[in-house]
């Protein structure tokens, strides 16, 4: 009896405990979905800081710093719309993919064969001008060419970019790509939007050196800098010409440290030309190495000797040159001394 009497009393009170457990759960299950879920927020302050972009056809040109995401969660994904030529027409050739070049690997400078860094190297197929998925940068291919694209006076494209993500959606209309023509060497004299040639002088980036005639020091005046592309390959050389266009013994700048002038390879010196297999663009990608000037957007070369002066002075002369040549070929840079040559020899 007793025994029937407790178990009783504990069915009782397991009831007790059980239906409002069940009932806590309950509510807290019902509390979670009446609760607000988390999203995206999508700050309609947001703004692209540019919306007109010039870059130069010919060349792989990224054009970033450009969107203000405000306070709008990340990541934003971006798509550029209804690309359309000056009236109002799609535009075929934004959307078409062409093959380009793209880096799989880092390049660094250190690369010792033209192999190595063409193995870093692949073509992939892309719109001429896209817009990075995620970023909103503008990336527009060494591929595109004014054959393809037009080009400056011509008022160019105007398209849209969609920006979205899980808390929103907008449209930046009306953006313009107005590119400029191909210049394929830098330094140059060609018009930017005409294409003309100017035939104002290029000149050296500097220059210590004594004329042979007139013992005074020449200046970048007295040096006249031609860079011209003799046809398809992958190849530059330097040449030197006296007053008289005659060649300059390239063996005459002494000092120079020819194997790590450019980054290329398979060189050749003669008397007069010095010839290197090189990979292009020059300089491969924007990054301060051994060939190229401090901010790395240059290729930079020096071309060196030394001369005992009056009085047994050592005299180090020097030229200098920081240039970029962007569509691939046989390449020649040519150093013309137009008024009196340098001299080389001792007093």
């Amino acid at each position: 009896m007793k025994s029937a009497i407790k178990n009783m009393i504990n069915k009782k009170y397991e009831r007790f405990y059980v239906i409002p457990l069940v009932l806590l759960i309950c509510i807290s299950g019902a509390c979670k979905k009446l609760l607000p879920t988390d999203r995206d927020t999508f700050n309609l302050e947001a703004r692209f800081t540019q919306t007109v972009y010039k870059p130069v056809l010919g060349r792989t040109t990224l054009m970033t710093n450009n969107f203000d995401a405000q306070s709008s969660t990340l990541p934003l994904t971006f798509k550029i719309v209804n690309p359309r030529n000056s009236d109002g027409v799609i535009a075929p050739e934004l959307i078409k993919p062409f093959d380009v070049l793209v880096w799989k690997k880092a390049y660094t400078g250190l690369e010792k064969t033209l192999a190595e860094i063409e193995a870093k190297r692949v073509v992939e197929q892309h719109p001429l001008f896209e817009i990075r998925e995620h970023s909103g940068e503008f990336i527009l291919w060494a591929a595109a060419n004014q054959n393809i694209l037009k080009s400056l006076p011509d008022s160019g494209y105007t398209f849209d970019v969609e920006v979205t993500n899980n808390g929103g959606r907008r449209y930046f209309n009306n953006m313009s790509l107005q590119p400029y023509k191909e210049r394929p060497s830098e330094p140059n004299s060609i018009d930017p939007i005409t294409g003309a040639d100017l035939n104002t002088p290029i000149r050296p980036t500097g220059i210590f050196m004594t004329g042979e005639r007139t013992s005074s020091f020449l200046g970048a005046s007295d040096v006249n800098v031609y860079m011209n592309r003799k046809g398809d390959g992958n190849s530059l050389t330097f040449r030197f010409l006296d007053s008289l266009q005659r060649p300059i013994d390239p063996n005459k700048f002494n000092r120079t440290d020819w194997a790590k002038l450019v980054h290329g390879f398979n060189m050749n010196i003669t008397n007069t030309y010095v010839k290197y297999d090189v990979a292009y663009p020059i300089p491969l990608v924007a990054i301060p190495t051994a060939y190229t000037s401090t901010d790395g957007k240059q290729a930079s070369v020096m071309f060196k000797y030394d001369r005992l002066g009056f009085g047994g002075v050592k005299e180090n002369g020097f030229l200098a040159f920081d240039f970029s040549i962007y569509r691939p070929g046989a390449w020649e840079i040519i150093f013309w001394f137009n008024r009196d040559n340098p001299k080389f020899e001792n007093e």
